[in-house]
């Protein structure tokens, strides 16, 4: 092994999870934001913890509502989620350009992207600055998912997308 740089070993880490997170601004206009760095941090009770950039619009959003839906989107929303990693929701509905649709949650304010894979609906109870991001830590109040799309997406190092399948949960 050898010394590397951190650009360097940090593309080697890749594949990882692409997720959406769907929030919405101050004045209630709903954003999904692109976001690979969702980790579980407690099974009970269930936790998930998202970092995101201090600078990001959806920032603002999830600070002041205490809310956050983490959609996993599948392979049949490939083009959609790119648009929502890649443009910023300030001055465009890249929701609606993005050709998804939302739904209301369960249990938080912040909708849901239809047709996902699976949607966890969480509620704020910590946060944490680390350098340039914030880690917001969401206790899952409502779960949903779509047995029929298991293929979810990840991205690589070079921000390519492709799917794999997870496994059905036994009935």
């Amino acid at each position: 092994m050898e010394i590397i740089p951190q650009d360097e070993a940090f593309a080697l880490s890749a594949p990882m999870i692409y997720t959406l997170v769907t929030s919405v601004d101050k004045n209630g206009k709903p954003n999904a934001l692109g976001v690979s760095w969702v980790t579980r941090t407690s099974f009970n009770p269930f936790l998930l913890m998202i970092s995101i950039d201090h600078t990001r619009y959806s920032h603002e959003g999830i600070r002041f509502h205490k809310e956050f839906v983490v959609n996993y989107p599948n392979e049949d929303q490939t083009d959609g989620a790119w648009i929502c990693g890649s443009k910023s929701g300030r001055d465009t509905d890249k929701i609606k350009d993005a050709g998804l649709s939302l739904i209301d949650s369960i249990a938080v304010k912040v909708p849901t992207i239809d047709g996902v894979t699976v949607a966890f609906e969480c509620k704020v109870i910590g946060q944490f600055e680390t350098g340039d991001h914030t880690v917001f830590v969401g206790e899952v109040v409502a779960t949903r998912g779509d047995l029929s799309k298991v293929k979810h997406l990840y991205v690589t190092s070079d921000y390519k997308f492709f799917s794999l399948g997870g496994s059905q949960p036994p009935h």
